[in-house]
């Protein structure tokens, strides 16, 4: 009996224990059946993810936007398009960092009034045109350097030295020699390099206060020797010839460039500006000479001159430049035609002396060679517009002399260089020549001005018996 209730209870524990599992069986079987659905949609959402992705790829590497391909494409290539014109705007913004360009254009109309202009030109027009460009050429260690390139043309040649005069009357007249009027080619008129060596060596560019500049190419001395504030632009300033550069550089050829005024050359120089804004320096320059200035001929016997210059503070603070200078020309050219060694010194000064007055000295004087002239002495004033409510306008006098030699004085009347029984000369030429100029500057605006001016030389080329020559003209001038 007790056997039978025994089993009985086995029987009834084994169904208890069966129900109370069977729902734990239903749950997890449910439970799995949910994961394998979570892990199916997964699945499909992984394969839509990487269709799309490969679409995206496929259009990222298209250049080009269209209108079937996915919108974060589209905004993605136009950001990309976007940055990249960034890009390519500060490249060229870096490429054209430190690079310098200058135009102007230059237009003279002159006349003469006196009597003696029956068998000479008596009123001329003429026209140049500038255009320089400088550009960075690097570095080397911390030196930097940049290339410099000035192209001219121009056409007609103005008034030049009428009556026998030394000094030409019109020195922005250009025209390549032996050219017809209407050929106005464009020429290469300078084309050189220059390094800034800041000091002391290996240094901090950024804080030296001295440096040595190098320059080597073809080059017009007069942008590094002889300079001057308000005497050496005759674009701006005054025209004569004399009042341009020294006379006995310039207008009796001592310097030694070619026709074009230009010649192949180095410069060495040392600026020291620790006491800025005064300036110290000293400059040595080597040029070509003779045919050896148009590339023609060999760098032998060159024109050699050394300046010292200070830029100084004086009249409570107002700008000076003083500048003292040698020179010695192995192929001068006398009066008489013949080749000699040439040297000379000379000094040129400009001062501001009032907010809106400059005043300029030079003086050259020869002390080998025979040249027309030995000493010549030039001044004068520009005064600011300013004065009279003209701000950008100005006004400037000037006079000149120009010394002849003993030697001019006893040969004048017989040399006979060309030896065509023609006295070149014909007159016996004493005391000097005597040059004075009068310009306006009218600025119209930053780009336009106009210049009416007026001229008189006594004693054209030491000639007392010859008439004076009277020249006025207008100067238009538009820079860029």
């Amino acid at each position: 009996m007790l056997e039978r209730k025994r089993s009985g209870g086995s029987v009834l524990a084994a169904l208890a224990l069966g129900m109370v599992a069977s729902p734990g069986i239903l749950a997890e079987e449910t439970l799995n059946a949910r994961i394998l659905q979570r892990l199916e949609a997964m699945e499909r959402r992984i394969e839509q993810l990487e269709a799309e992705n490969a679409a995206l790829q496929h259009s990222l590497e298209t250049p080009y936007i269209s209108a079937e391909e996915p919108q974060v494409a589209a905004r993605l290539k136009a950001v990309e398009s976007q940055v990249n014109s960034y890009r390519q705007a500060a490249r060229t913004v870096d490429s054209l960092e430190g690079i310098r360009t200058d135009v102007g254009f230059t237009m003279m109309a002159q006349a003469r009034t006196d009597a003696t202009a029956v068998d000479d030109r008596d009123a001329e027009l003429n026209y140049r045109a500038d255009a320089t460009v400088s550009l960075p050429a690097g570095s080397l260690g911390n030196a930097e350097g940049f290339l410099f390139a000035h192209f001219r043309m121009g056409q007609g040649l103005g008034l030049e030295n009428p009556g026998g005069a030394f000094s030409s009357l019109n020195s922005t007249s250009f025209q390549r020699p032996g050219s017809e009027t209407s050929d106005s080619t464009v020429l290469l008129a300078e084309a050189w390099y220059q390094l800034d060596i800041p000091l002391p060596l290996g240094g901090n560019p950024d804080r030296s206060r001295r440096h040595i500049e190098f320059n080597v190419g073809k080059i017009d001395p007069f942008i590094f020797f002889d300079q001057n504030a308000i005497a050496d632009d005759e674009t701006r300033g005054f025209i004569n010839q004399s009042f341009v550069n020294n006379p006995l550089l310039d207008v009796d050829g001592d310097v030694g460039v070619d026709e074009f005024g230009y010649s192949p050359g180095l410069r060495f120089a040392y600026i020291n500006d620790f006491y800025r804004p005064v300036s110290y320096g000293i400059s040595l320059g080597l040029f070509g000479t003779g045919e050896g200035a148009s590339f023609s001929d060999s760098f032998d016997s060159p024109f050699i001159i050394v300046q010292a210059e200070t830029g100084q503070r004086f009249f409570g603070g107002l700008a000076g430049n003083y500048r003292l200078y040698g020179w010695r020309n192995g192929r001068g050219k006398n009066f008489d035609g013949t080749v000699d060694v040439h040297s000379g010194v000379g000094i040129s000064f400009d001062q501001q002396v009032d907010d809106y007055t400059t005043l300029f000295l030079r003086y050259g004087f020869q002390a080998e060679g025979d040249a027309a002239f030995d000493q010549a002495v030039t001044f004068g004033a520009e005064f600011g517009g300013s004065y009279w409510g003209r701000g950008g306008d100005a006004l400037g006098v000037a006079l000149g002399w120009l010394n002849t030699s003993d030697e001019f004085q006893r040969a004048s009347l017989s040399v006979d260089a060309d030896a065509d029984g023609i006295p070149d000369y014909g007159y016996r030429a004493s005391g000097d020549e005597q040059v004075a100029e009068l310009y306006y500057r009218y600025r119209l605006n930053s780009q336009f001005e106009l210049s009416p001016n007026l001229q008189y030389i006594r004693h054209p080329g030491g000639n007392r018996s010859a008439s004076g020559i009277t020249a006025f003209g207008l100067r238009t001038q538009w820079n860029f």
